[in-house]
């Protein structure tokens, strides 16, 4: 069944285009969705079918029928998914994601994610953002847990991700990386498609800026607690970079040898040991800079605490 949301049209909104109208209220529509969905007849204003060319007069209720999605299309439907909410205001919220929660649909992996969850929480979210990824402004891999601020109405779309696009978004992490990495450093490094394995990222000639730092916050034998800071937001970066330097991030399937892992995190880690522990932006309605910080899950935590109970058992080796 449809979800029809209604929306109170101001005393002081008269004269506005119903689309202008429907893309800054809180259904968070873009103005493209909206065009689309007046002309298929699914927006009523003081209970009549509006037309393309409505203008409000101030004081209306605007009604908008937002059609489930058809089998087969790129649109995401909505489940109720457990999610941990940070923070949350009319504009925006911040969730601290899951370890293995895809963040959107995408072949093989059509339900259970990320957007299938927010769109369930909030239906207003549809149409914010890119199709069939709604209110999404930056991403984390299925298997990296932590923060991620996301956008519910499309001006709040636009401003997170212009922040995100000129860096000003803060990102910083938490990981396990094998070996003993340098007390701190840069990596720069540029980031590609890998050249024979094109569902990997690899460090390319000609590829991408990408600009990683990190400092050690403690040596732990064969691995080190690490905290990283992105300075740029390319696909699996920290994770590519810390493998270019020797030092991969542990429980990493794909750019480290698990095996090699110290024997003491055998069976503790269920993905890559990195989490997105603080992220930091500027309130797109008032400017307001916000701040946020989780700590890591139960296996990242149980990882590390067996790591230090080696050391300790070593006289603190390392």
């Amino acid at each position: 069944m449809p979800r029809v949301v209604e929306l109170s049209c101001g005393p002081d909104q008269g004269g506005v285009r119903l689309d202008v109208f429907l893309a800054g209220a809180a259904a968070g529509l873009t103005r493209s969705a909206a065009q689309r969905l007046i002309a298929g007849g699914a927006v009523t204003v003081a209970g009549k079918t509006a037309r393309p060319s409505t203008r409000l007069r101030g004081g209306e209720v605007v009604a908008v029928s937002i059609p489930d999605p058809v089998e087969g299309d790129d649109e995401a439907r909505p489940e109720s998914i457990p999610l941990e909410i940070v923070y949350e205001d009319r504009d925006l919220a911040v969730v601290n994601k899951a370890r293995g929660m895809v963040v959107h649909p995408a072949a093989g992996h059509r339900g259970g994610t990320l957007v299938n969850a927010l769109l369930a929480r909030w239906p207003d979210i549809a149409g914010v953002g890119p199709s069939g990824r709604p209110g999404i402004v930056h991403r984390l891999d299925r298997d990296t847990s932590g923060l991620m601020v996301v956008a519910r109405t499309a001006a709040a779309y636009e401003d997170l991700a212009r922040q995100v696009k000129d860096r000003q978004v803060e990102r910083q992490y938490l990981a396990l990386v094998r070996g003993a990495p340098p007390a701190a450093g840069v990596v720069d490094a540029p980031l590609g498609r890998h050249p024979r394995d094109r569902k990997r990222m690899a460090v390319v000639t000609g590829g991408r800026p990408a600009r990683t730092h990190f400092t050690v916050l403690e040596r732990l034998g064969g691995a080190s607690l690490v905290r990283a800071r992105l300075e740029t937001g390319r696909t699996h970066q920290i994770r590519v970079h810390m493998a270019h330097i020797g030092c991969p991030v542990l429980g990493d399937p794909v750019y480290g040898r698990r095996r090699a892992d110290p024997p003491e995190v055998a069976g503790l880690l269920r993905g890559q040991a990195l989490h997105a522990e603080r992220i930091a932006f500027s309130h797109p309605a008032d400017g307001r800079r916000l701040e946020f910080q989780a700590p890591p899950p139960a296996d990242f935590t149980a990882a590390l605490d067996a790591l230090r109970a080696k050391k300790g058992g070593d006289g603190g080796a390392g």
